[in-house]
C-alpha cells in the first residue's frame, strides 16, 4: 500500500503519464488530459521517454495497457520521479504532473524523428491512391 507511505522515491508513488495523455488525436473523455493546442499527434512511449530523459527526468518504462484505448495493443506507460523523499520538486521547473505533461507536448515535435517524418510528405503522395472516376450507383 504504497499511498500510505511519504516515501515519494518508491517507484508505486511516481507519477505514470500514457501516450493518451498528450495525444491530440484523442478528445477529453478518450483521455486527453490537456489542450489539443498543447498536445501531439500519437506520441509513443520511446519518444515520451527521450523527452523526460533529455530533461533530467528520473523515469521508468512499464508495458502497460491504458484502460481508455480502443485498440489493445500494448503502448505502455512512464513513470516519472515527481517529488523528492521530503516532498519537494525533484525539478524545481517541473513542480506538477500537469507541467510534465505540457513539457512533453512542447518538446516531442521538436524530435529529430518527429521532423524528419514530417518533412518529406507532398500533397501528390496523399492523392496517389484516390480513383477519380468513381461513380454513385
Amino acid at each position: 500500500m504504497a499511498h500510505l507511505t511519504k516515501d515519494h522515491t518508491l517507484r508505486e508513488r511516481w507519477i505514470c503519464i500514457y501516450p493518451a495523455y498528450v495525444n491530440s488525436k484523442k478528445s477529453a473523455v478518450e483521455g486527453r488530459k490537456i489542450a489539443k493546442t498543447k498536445c501531439v499527434e500519437n506520441p509513443t512511449t520511446h519518444e515520451i521517454r527521450d523527452v523526460c530523459l533529455a530533461a533530467g527526468m528520473t523515469i521508468g518504462v512499464e508495458n502497460k495497457l491504458y484502460n481508455r484505448e480502443q485498440n489493445r495493443e500494448p503502448r505502455g506507460r512512464i513513470r516519472i520521479q515527481l517529488r523528492n523523499e521530503d516532498g519537494t520538486p525533484k525539478l524545481a521547473q517541473y513542480p506538477t504532473r500537469k507541467s510534465i505533461m505540457m513539457y512533453i507536448g512542447e518538446s516531442i515535435p521538436k524530435l529529430k524523428s518527429r521532423q524528419q517524418k514530417h518533412g518529406g510528405s507532398t500533397d501528390s503522395n496523399q492523392n496517389k491512391g484516390r480513383r477519380k472516376d468513381k461513380k454513385k450507383r
